[in-house]
């Protein structure tokens, strides 16, 4: 990997979050987790080398890779010229990212947040998607247990988390600080009414923003308004379910408090 990757002209760098997976056996787990179809168009963000491209383009109808890196997407490109494949180079962050219908990834930890709220915002069939291995606990935790935070609300909420096996951190290059755990990750209806779901997101963002303060103090200061009262104002944010969450979200709109932003 390393002749690789001197051949390119390529040091890894921590800023781009580039640690590649050195093991083809995980890749190929990763893909058969997937389920992978001949009428699927899978999205792989951060493909590197191609460890995790090399097994998605044989079994996949489409292949689209996002890649900061611009050496490696002229590299990829030319690897992946036979097969249906669409690099697009950019941040993740900031692309359109087209239609697809799963997604399989080693992604960037130094993203994971950002880029897993941003894929919960399309319609797509799941996800295999490999994270740090503590992050992946974030995403699984309930109410009133320990790393409940606003990721674990809303992929709660939006999807169905399951863990499917972990990755030591020795399997990448240069090697994590971390081990790495793959999820597989499948977009849900909500099991409550979510009236306003991009309200919602705004408020729990601004409730874990305060966590330390009360919800009444915590609704005041993330949206400047004052109130006199609102459901739960005198519990903290982890202390509530998406559920109580979205009750007080309608409550903030109807009453006038803030302003609804669908649509928007």
């Amino acid at each position: 990997m390393q002749t690789r990757l001197k051949k390119i002209g390529i040091t890894p760098t921590r800023s781009l979050g580039q640690n590649f997976l050195k093991d083809e056996s995980i890749a190929e787990r990763e893909v058969n987790a997937a389920d992978v179809k001949e009428e699927d168009t899978v999205l792989e963000i951060g493909p590197g080398l191609g460890t995790l491209t090399d097994e998605i383009v044989e079994v996949a109808g489409k292949t689209i890779a996002v890649e900061k890196d611009e050496k490696l997407v002229g590299y990829l490109a030319g690897r992946y010229k036979d097969y249906d494949f669409q690099i697009i180079e950019g941040d993740v962050l900031d692309i359109d990212i087209p239609d697809f219908d799963k997604v399989v990834s080693n992604l960037p930890f130094s993203i994971s947040s950002p880029v897993t709220f941003k894929l919960l915002e399309h319609d797509f069939d799941l996800g295999i998607l490999t994270y740090q291995k503590q992050f992946a606990d974030r995403m699984r935790a309930s109410v009133g247990e320990e790393g409940y935070c606003r990721l674990s609300v809303m992929v709660s909420t939006l999807a169905e988390v399951e863990c499917l096996f972990d990755i030591s951190r020795n399997q990448f290059y240069p090697p994590p600080n971390v081990d790495a755990t793959v999820i597989r990750l499948t977009p849900t209806e909500p099991e409550f009414d979510l009236h306003y779901p991009k309200t919602f997101a705004s408020v729990v963002k601004e409730l874990f923003n305060y966590r330390r303060k009360k919800i009444k103090n915590s609704i005041e200061t993330g949206f400047d308004v004052e109130i006199e009262d609102v459901p739960y104002g005198e519990r903290r944010v982890e202390t509530l379910t998406p559920e109580q969450i979205a009750e007080l979200t309608e409550y903030l709109i109807e009453n006038d408090i803030i302003e609804s932003i669908e649509g928007g």
